[in-house]
Order: structure tokens, then sequence, then C-alpha cells
């Protein structure tokens, strides 16, 4: 592909991170964090939810410029206030002592190095709302460098720190009936009229997420300059508003970042986000996947359509001739194959780096200024991978007709779920099924792991965790499925226990060595059951056939899938196939309530969490349209659609007069992906049809919960529903 000969600028330095005014006074008080194991606890060495959340949670972390140190975060929670607060801390990155930065006075986070090392710039709230702060890192002491009225969501600041980015959200049109019309102060409506009226977990209400440009002057932050005045998107994009999606090149003359320029129905239908450079000095901005809108009469032009899907994460090379980003190729699909390209900025050329590596690319970085190191899921793991850009002008030859080779650098069954580079010091954020995120030194030339912090230490000397094994199901269709089998703590092959199928939600979202504070199944195990976790079809890192196979086939294979796994495990000795559950949140939540009309009366309980039940109803309430679009294949409507009124025929609801099981169902009042009224629906089928059910409803969650006493309460919920009718079925 070819886009604009457009020259975007060389020179060199390291990535930003962002800035503001004045040193305010606390406004934050310092919350007390005692999560210490009680002596009963230790005593019993059972995984509890209470024992899980007295767990700390390591966040973001980074590199220092010279490889020598880690900055990262780590969260606690304290049950009684129901809340928690995240606070910085410091590792040599040659397995040091871990020293804490900063107190528990509010939510420290997104540490960014300064280019010399000698600072740490990082978000707080500790002043009463988010600003940036610089903190030094050998004295501790910390100063407010922004005052932005309203606060700010993010930051970058520039390589030579002479100007930072900043994001916030900017009224740009009038939702409220109270600004439509200010004689109706008393008025509450909000009045649309395109898609999408809501988003995620909030309204609509006519404010976006801009980028600012600001100058750093002494250390202090100026207002910023809007590089998206009165423009009706988000940069970055919602509903995650994830910071990866902005960089400064090197030189600190431009700024790469994503966007969706869609409104109403469009956006709603479509997943069309673009790369765009913006020229600090002229202000000018380019979309370099879409040039012909940015085109000289002699340019050599890309097709628009050639590149209709997502296009995000853009990361410049160290001389800022090159911008890596992922690119999906087909529009609508919000799982299509994750490409790594590389943009020349000085040909326009693009360079498609993974076009025969049958997996995604993300978490992308620079190792100089022709080798990119990514991560992949690879067989329900994510490991680091790496691929050398072989230049389009090369001498070699065939160099430019080759395909760039992916190397696989790590190994194991482990998730690498973030990491970042210096030099050849790399530090990794790492997790199993049995252990949260720690931080892990990587060799960079044998990919071995060696562990560096140990933030849950206590936790995993006093309480067991369950053997986890790796099983190769044989699926309907005579292919192998890998499925992750938990075993109970202490468990004992004589004896006969209850299992677990558990349905993963996305749809296309990989069981993989995750730890979840939510669906954590270590958490399941620790209780006396057998989990079956299987990577139905429809999940990544099998290949892109294997994920593609569930668009459109809700109710076929993949379904089929989740019966081999379980049946294959209840053929045990040690399983027990007359105390069967089934357990899934999302898609997951989809699979449990089709599974309870279709399961031949193998389970003896369901639990659903905010599932798709009604698929007529729900095209009509969720928002992200293109989802429906892709998955089901198209809206109800359309009678001539084979494979959307398959997918409409075999809609949940449509099975509930075989409904014979009890349901446990959750929801959130917030969620508007999968809004609240399709769990309704499905317990006032239950209800009305006579089958023991119960509805646990949110009011202040949306799609997944959050709140820590919401998550001891949704747990206790869970576990006594499984302990009634699956431990204990038959007595």
């Amino acid at each position: 592909m070819r886009s604009i000969m457009y020259r975007l600028g060389v020179l060199a330095a390291a990535s930003g991170i962002l800035v503001s005014c004045n040193t305010n006074p606390q406004k934050t008080k310092v919350m007390e964090i005692d999560n210490a194991l009680t002596e009963q606890e230790k005593q019993a060495g059972i995984f509890t939810p209470e024992v899980m959340w007295k767990m700390g949670r390591v966040g973001s972390s980074a590199l220092s410029p010279d490889g020598s140190s880690v900055v990262y975060t780590v969260t606690d929670y304290n049950m009684a206030e129901n809340k928690g607060t995240t606070s910085l801390w410091l590792v040599a990155s040659e397995n040091g002592e871990p020293v804490k930065l900063t107190d528990n006075a509010g939510s420290d986070n997104t540490p960014r190095w300064s280019a010399d090392g000698t600072a740490i710039w990082f978000l707080s709230d500790r002043s009463g709302e988010m600003q940036l702060w610089r903190i030094n890192p050998v004295n501790k002491q910390m100063e407010q460098v922004s005052e932005i009225e309203g606060g700010i969501d993010g930051f970058g600041v520039s390589p030579k720190e002479d100007k930072v980015f900043y994001t916030k959200r900017v009224q740009v049109e009038k939702r409220k009936s109270a600004d439509l019309c200010p004689d109706l102060p008393a008025s509450k409506a909000k009045i649309y009229d395109d898609l999408m009226a809501r988003h995620w977990d909030y309204w609509d209400e006519g404010s976006y997420s801009h980028i600012f440009i600001a100058d750093l002057v002494d250390g202090k932050l100026a207002e910023g300059v809007d590089i998206m005045e009165g423009e009706p998107w988000d940069a970055p994009m919602a509903p995650y508003f994830d910071l990866s999606e902005i960089a400064w090149n090197n030189a600190g003359t431009m700024l790469a970042y994503t966007c969706k320029k869609l409104t109403g129905t469009a956006y709603a239908v479509s997943t069309d986000s673009d790369i765009y450079v913006y020229v600090v000095e002229s202000g000018v901005t380019q979309n370099i996947c879409k040039p012909r809108n940015f085109g000289t009469p002699d340019s050599a032009v890309i097709d628009p359509e050639a590149m209709p899907g997502y296009d995000k994460y853009p990361v410049w090379s160290p001389d800022d001739t090159k911008i890596a980003f992922r690119s999906m190729r087909r529009p609508g699909n919000e799982s299509d194959k994750d490409r790594l390209f590389v943009y020349d900025c000085r040909t326009g050329e693009m360079q498609d780096m993974t076009v025969d590596f049958d997996y995604n690319a993300m978490n992308v970085v620079w190792s100089g200024n022709e080798e990119l190191w990514f991560i992949a899921p690879i067989e329900a793991t994510h490991q680091i991978c790496k691929v050398a850009c072989v230049a389009s002008d090369s001498e070699e030859s065939g160099a430019a007709d080759r395909a760039p080779v992916v190397t696989v650098v790590t190994s194991g069954d482990h998730d690498i779920n973030a990491f970042t580079k210096a030099g050849e010091k790399l530090v990794a954020e790492v997790t199993t099924l049995s252990m949260a995120t720690e931080l892990f030194n990587v060799d960079p030339m044998t990919g071995a792991l060696s562990q560096l912090t140990k933030v849950n230490s206590e936790i995993y000397d006093h309480i067991k965790m369950g053997e986890v094994r790796k099983r190769w199901v044989k699926t309907t269709d005579g292919k192998e499925m890998l499925t992750w089998v938990v075993l109970p703590p202490d468990f004992d092959s004589t004896k006969r226990y209850p299992a677990l199928l558990y349905c993963q939600g996305g749809p296309q979202s990989v069981v993989s060595q995750f730890w979840s504070y939510r669906w954590n199944l270590q958490l399941m195990a620790a209780q006396g059951y057998i989990v079956v976790a299987p990577n139905r079809r429809g999940l990544p890192s099998f290949g892109q056939e294997w994920l593609d196979q569930i668009s459109g086939d809700y109710s076929g294979q993949n379904i089929r899938d989740y019966l081999s796994a379980i049946d294959d495990v209840a053929r045990e000795p040690w399983c027990d196939k007359e105390r069967l559950g089934c357990v899934g949140a999302s898609y997951g939540g989809y699979s449990v309530f089709f599974l309870a009309g279709n399961h031949q009366k193998r389970f003896k309980a369901f639990i659903a969490h905010c599932g798709i039940f009604n698929f007529d109803s729900m095209y009509g309430e969720t928002e992200e349209l293109w989802f429906v679009n892709n998955d089901y294949g198209g809206p109800y409507w359309d009678k001539d659609n084979a494979t959307a009124q398959r997918s409409y025929a075999n809609s949940p609801h449509k099975f509930v007069e075989r409904w014979d099981t009890p349901i446990l169902i959750f929801t959130g009042e917030r969620d508007y992906r999968i809004p609240f009224t399709q769990s309704l629906e499905a317990f006032t089928a239950a209800r009305v049809r006579g089958i023991p059910a119960r509805l646990v409803v949110f009011e202040n969650e949306a799609h997944q919960v959050f709140g820590p006493q919401n998550s001891l309460l949704w747990n206790r919920e869970f576990f006594n529903w499984l302990d009634k009718y699956v431990k204990r079925a038959g007595e």
C-alpha cells in the first residue's frame, strides 16, 4: 500500500508524559490499609473472596531510561471504606528491595520517567482532582505541575520536556433540555436525533475527550490549546479512552493519535478509526491511513477503502521516520486479526509486518529503528515476539519481496500482559491462573523469565492454590481444543468433586493464563469445585480461522465445544457428573441462557452475568451496532439475510419452554452494552415458568462489578447458589 508523499520529519529523543502549575495543599486524606492475613485465614489456607480483596494489585510499570529501575503502581483496598488507593513503587531492575514512593492519599497512577531519568511524572487526585505531578525518586519530594480547571484525564510529556499533551472532556454539543430550553430548568430530558445515545456506561451528553497541547515552562504547565476544537469525537477513543492511542514523536514536533471521525449512525455501525498526525508548528493534521483527504496532485494515494477497520496505537521509531500501528482489515469486525503495520513517513509506504503470522499483535515497542517487539496471544498464553523491518529500498536481493519473519521470544504457560524495554533490559507484567500480576525480568536473548517483585508473597505463602492442568479435548468436528482444568487445593484423585463449566465472554476473548478479580478460576476451585475452562471456537490465539468461526454461528460449533469439554472431564472418576454447574458473563452469560434450554439435563444450576437473552430486543438496546451486525449477521428485519435469520431463530429466549434448572442472574443498571433489561427478561421467564431463580441487580455497576463491597456480595451470592444447587445436589 502507498499513501501520500509526506515528510513527517526526523530527529531523536525519548517518549512522552504530562505537566501543569502550582503546588497545592493535599486535599485527600491518607487511607489506612491493613490487609494482613488474620491468623484464622493463615490456618485455614483457603482462597476466599475476602482474602482476594486483600491482595495488592500491580498496575502500570515503566523502566527508567538507563534500565536500572522500574516504577510501578500498586492498588490496595479498604473494604470498610469501600474504596481503594493507588501508590507508586520503585524497584531496582536487578532484584532490589521495593521502595514505596507515595503515600495512600488518593490515586497516583500512569507513572512515566523524565527523559534523563531524574524524575517521574504521574497523575494524582491528591489535590482534589486529577492533575499532573512530578516526584524525585531519590528523596521522594513531589510537586503539582498542572492546575487545569476540572482536572485532566491523561497526559504525555514531549521528549524535550518543553510541551505536554493532556486530555480532558469538552462540551461540544447540546443534549440536555435545560441547555436547549433555558426556560425549563426543571426538565431532565435528553434529546437525540441520531445514534449513539449512550455508550458502555454513560449517556452521550454532548461532551468529548479532546487533546490539548500546552507549554511546559519552569516546570509548570500553561493552559493548553485544543487541537480538536469543535470536533464531535473522542481521542483517545470511547469507551476505554486508552492513552496508548496518543504518542509524541521523538523530536517533540508532532503528535500521532487515534480517532474515529464519524458521527451518528455511521459511528454506531463502523469500526473505521484512523491514525492522525498533528504538526505542532503549523497546526496541520494528516490522516496517514486515508491520505486522499490531505493529498496533493502528484501524491501516490492509498485507496480509502483499503483500511476501513480499526487502525490504532501509533508508536514512532527512534529516528521519527516510521510509525508502527495496529490495523484490522475488515470493517465492522472488532475482533479481526490485529496486524502490525509500519508507515514510512518519507515515502508514505505501508508494510504489514505480520502478514505470515496468524496471531494478533499488541504492546508494540521499537528496538532501534529496524526492529519491533510486541506481545501476541499464542495457544492460550501471551508471549513476547519480535520482527525486523525490511526496508523497501534495500539493495539486498529480494528483500522488498520477502515477508517479515516473526520470532517468538518467550515460551511457557503464562500471560505477558505488558512490557517496557530500555536497551537490552526488558521488564514485563506477568500473570498465571495461579498468580496475580507481578513484574519479571525477561532475557531478550533466551526469553527466560525471572521474578522481580513479590507483592502478594504473604498470601502465596499461606493460601493454597489448585493445580492447573492443560488438557486437549477432541471436538465434535475432529479438532483439538485446549482446555484449562483447575483442580481444588489438596486434590485427591480417589474422591469425586462437583465441576463448573466456565463460559468465556467476548465472545472473542482468549481463555489464557489470566488473573481476574471478578471471575477468578482459583477462587472457584478453592471452594471445592473442578473448573473446566475451554478455549472454544471464537477465541483468539489459535489462528484466525478458529477465531472467525463463531461470527454468525453463536448457537453452533462453539456450543458443541463447551459440551465436549465438560463431557470429557465428566468422564474422569474424580469428577461427579451428577453435580455439574455452568457459569459465565457477557457472551458467557448468553452461553448460559442458551445452554439452559439445550443442555439435555447435564447441569444442576446456572449462573449468568449480564448475558444476552433476546437477540431481537438486544439489537435495538445495545449501542455499538457493528458488533451485532458482524456477530449476528445483521438486523432482525433483514428477512433475506440467511445468517441473521438463523441467529435470531436461535436466540436463547426461543428455548425457554425447555428451561428446567435453577438459575441465578446478575446485572448492572449502568450496563448499556448488554442492557439490564436482558437479564430482567430472563428472570421473568424463569419465574413465570416456575423455575427457581434469583435476580441480583447492582444499581451502581455497569457490565462488570468493580466496587469492593459489591464484589463481596456478588461472590457470596455466586457460591451460595452453587453450594445449594450443585455441591449439595441430591441431598
